[in-house]
C-alpha cells in the first residue's frame, strides 16, 4: 500500500439543523480494505453517502480530499462544482448499494444498465459496451452471461443480482469502491461467495474499498483497519485484529459480544401429543413453459417443495435452514394456507380449504412475522390500526376502548410500553428504528393469541445488537405464551440460539433432519456440512 487515496477531516453531516455525524476524521490508503462498522443508525451509510454528495436535504461540511490520477492534483469532493464531481462518480469512486433490488432499475435489463456506465465514462458505442458488460458477468462469476445480460432485475436471484450490482460499480475500474452492506440479506454460503469474489476483485484491480457494514464476522474476515462508529461518531479505530482481540470502548465490546444466545425452553409435552402442525409428503409446484417445445407440449412444471415431512410439537420451535431458492419460504407460505399445495397439511388436526369459514379460524390459530416490517407494515395506518387489526376480524364483538386496551397490553408484551413512548397509537411505522418495527410485527401476530408463529428470516435484515435482542424476546415470549415457531432461516447461529429440531433444505427437498445438537454438530449430508462450515467461517 502506498499514499492516502481519501482522507476525510472533520466530516459534519446535518438535516434540518440537527447533527448526525459530528466532525469525523479518518483516511484511506491506496490499495487498503477499511470497514466502517456500526449499528443502524450510527451514521456510518450517511457518511458514505456524503463523499459522493448523493444525500438529499444534508448540510455538510468538513473536507474529503480525494487524491488525483496521475497528473491531477488532489479534490475536495465536498467542495467541487457538481458537474466535476459527476466526472468521479461510477468513474474514479463507485458503490455498491445496500439493497440491488432497488437500487437497479426494474424497467432495464442487466446488461444495459452496466453498458450504460461504459457508455458515460468511456464513451463506448453500444455494441462494445454490451459486450464488455457480459465480460464484467462473467468476471463476477454469474452463470451464464450472455442469457444474464439480458435478464431483468427481477429475473435474478438475490447473489447475482448483487453481482450485477458489483459489476456495475467496477465496469470502469475505479480506485476506490464504497461498498454499503453487500452481503446483507444473503445466505451464508452466497455470502462467503461475494465477500471471496469482492476480495478477489480487489486484488486484482488493486483499488481501496471502504466497507460498510453492522456485521462483525464480516469486517474480521475481509477488512485490513476497521473504524467504529456510534451516535455519529467514531469511538475507536485499528487494525482489525489489535480491535477484535483488545477492543478499548465499551460499544466496541459490545458489538463483539452480541452474538445469539441458546435459550431453548425444555420439552413440555410428550413426545406422542398431538402436533401443532403436521405436513406429510408436502409439495408446491408451479407450471412453467418448457424451452424449445410447440403448443401444449410446452407445459410443465418446476417443484419448489419436494415431498416434504415435519411435524412441530406443542411450544417446540423448528428450525428451517437452506441458501436462498431452497424452498424454504414457499414451505412456509404452504404451511400458512397462502399456495396451493398437495399432500397432508394439518394444523391443529384442521386442514386449509376445508369447512366454510375454517380458514378464518385457522388464522387465528397461526399468524407470520415476515422479513422485512418496513415493507410488511402499511405506512398509511398507525400503530393502533396495524396492530388492532386482527382484532376486527377476529374478535368483532370488542368496543374501541376494549381493542385499545388489548393492543397496549400485546405492546407492552414486546416491549413498547405507553410510557417509554408518547402518542405510541398515532405513531406511523416510518418513526420507529429496525428493531422496533419488529416488535410491532410480533404484537400485531401475537394479539389473536396465535398457538403457532411462523418467522420468515425474522433477524436478517437486523443489526448484531438487534437481533439479540428481538431473538431474546422471542425466546421470552414462548415460554410465557407455550407458543409454537416455525423459524426459517438462512443463519445457522440463528437456528442454534432458537430451535430444538431443524431441518435443511435445497432445491425444494429436505436432505436431512433430526436435533439441533445431532444435525449442526454432526451433519451428514455433504450439503449440511458446507452450510455449518461456511457459518463457523463467517
Amino acid at each position: 500500500m502506498s499514499g492516502v487515496l481519501l482522507a476525510v477531516e472533520g466530516l459534519r453531516v446535518a438535516f434540518g439543523g440537527k447533527e448526525v455525524v459530528h466532525g469525523i476524521d479518518f483516511a484511506i490508503r491506496e490499495g487498503e480494505k477499511l470497514a466502517l462498522v456500526g449499528e443502524s443508525g450510527s451514521g456510518k451509510t450517511v457518511t458514505a453517502l456524503s463523499l459522493l454528495r448523493l444525500v438529499q436535504n444534508a448540510e455538510l461540511s468538513g473536507r474529503a480530499t480525494f487524491a488525483g490520477a496521475q497528473g491531477t492534483g488532489a479534490r475536495d469532493l465536498l467542495a467541487m462544482p457538481e458537474r466535476a464531481l459527476r466526472g468521479i462518480r461510477g468513474k474514479e469512486i463507485a458503490m455498491i448499494f445496500q439493497e440491488p433490488m432497488t437500487a437497479l432499475n426494474a424497467l432495464y435489463t442487466v446488461g444495459d444498465q452496466i453498458a450504460e456506465v461504459l457508455e458515460l465514462h468511456q464513451g463506448l458505442p453500444a455494441r462494445a459496451a454490451h459486450e464488455a458488460a457480459v465480460q464484467l458477468l462473467a468476471d463476477t462469476g454469474i452463470p451464464e452471461p450472455a442469457r444474464r445480460a439480458r435478464a431483468f432485475p427481477h429475473q435474478l436471484s438475490g447473489g447475482q443480482r448483487q453481482r450485477a450490482m458489483i459489476a456495475m460499480a467496477l465496469a470502469c475500474r475505479p480506485r476506490l469502491l464504497l461498498a454499503d452492506e453487500p452481503t446483507t440479506a444473503l445466505d451464508v454460503t452466497v455470502r462467503a461467495q461475494i465477500l471471496d469474489l469482492l476480495a478477489d476483485l480487489q486484488r486484482r484491480y488493486g483499488m481501496a474499498v471502504l466497507l460498510i457494514t453492522h456485521d462483525l464476522n464480516l469486517v474480521r474476515r475481509f477488512a485490513d483497519r476497521v473504524a467504529v462508529m456510534e451516535n455519529g461518531d467514531i469511538v475507536e479505530h485499528g487494525e482489525v485484529a489489535r480491535v477484535f482481540e483488545a477492543p478499548r470502548h465499551a460499544y466496541t465490546r459490545k458489538l463483539i459480544d452480541s452474538r445469539p444466545a441458546r435459550d431453548v425452553a425444555p420439552a413440555a409435552v410428550e413426545p406422542s401429543a398431538a402436533p401443532v402442525l403436521e405436513a406429510k409428503g408436502l409439495r408446491v409446484s408451479y407450471p412453467m413453459a418448457r424451452p424449445g417445445m410447440a403448443g401444449w407440449f410446452r407445459k410443465g412444471e418446476f417443484v419448489a417443495v419436494q415431498g416434504a415431512d415435519f411435524r412441530i410439537a406443542p411450544r417446540e420451535t423448528l428450525g428451517v435452514v437452506g441458501e436462498s431458492g431452497s424452498g424454504k419460504s414457499t414451505l412456509a407460505l404452504a404451511a400458512l394456507g397462502l399456495l396451493p399445495h398437495r399432500g397432508l397439511l394439518d394444523v391443529t388436526g384442521r386442514q386449509w380449504g376445508g369447512a366454510r369459514g375454517g380458514d378464518r379460524a385457522l388464522r387465528r390459530v397461526m399468524q407470520v412475522v415476515f422479513q422485512d416490517p418496513f415493507s410488511s407494515l402499511s405506512p398509511r395506518m398507525t400503530v393502533e390500526q396495524i396492530v388492532g387489526e386482527g382484532l376486527t376480524v377476529h374478535a368483532p364483538e370488542l368496543d374501541t376502548a376494549a381493542r385499545r386496551m388489548r393492543v397496549l397490553a400485546a405492546l407492552a408484551d414486546v416491549g413498547l410500553a405507553e410510557a417509554q413512548f408518547p402518542s405510541l397509537l398515532q405513531r406511523y411505522p416510518h418513526e420507529f428504528s429496525g428493531g422496533q418495527r419488529q416488535r410491532l410485527a410480533i404484537a400485531r401476530a401475537l394479539i389473536v393469541d396465535p398457538q403457532l408463529l411462523v418467522l420468515d428470516e425474522p433477524t436478517s435484515a437486523l443489526d448484531v445488537t438487534i437481533q439479540k435482542q428481538v431473538l431474546g424476546l422471542l425466546q421470552r415470549l414462548q415460554r410465557e405464551r407455550g407458543l409454537s415457531y416455525l423459524l426459517i432461516t438462512h443463519d445457522v447461529e440463528v437456528i442454534r440460539a432458537m430451535a430444538r429440531q431443524v431441518i435443511v433444505m435445497k432445491d425444494g427437498a429436505i436432505l436431512e433432519s433430526g436435533p439441533v445438537e445431532r444435525v449442526l454438530d454432526a451433519p451428514e449430508h455433504p450439503y449440511t456440512q458446507k452450510l455449518v462450515a461456511a457459518a463457523l467461517a463467517d
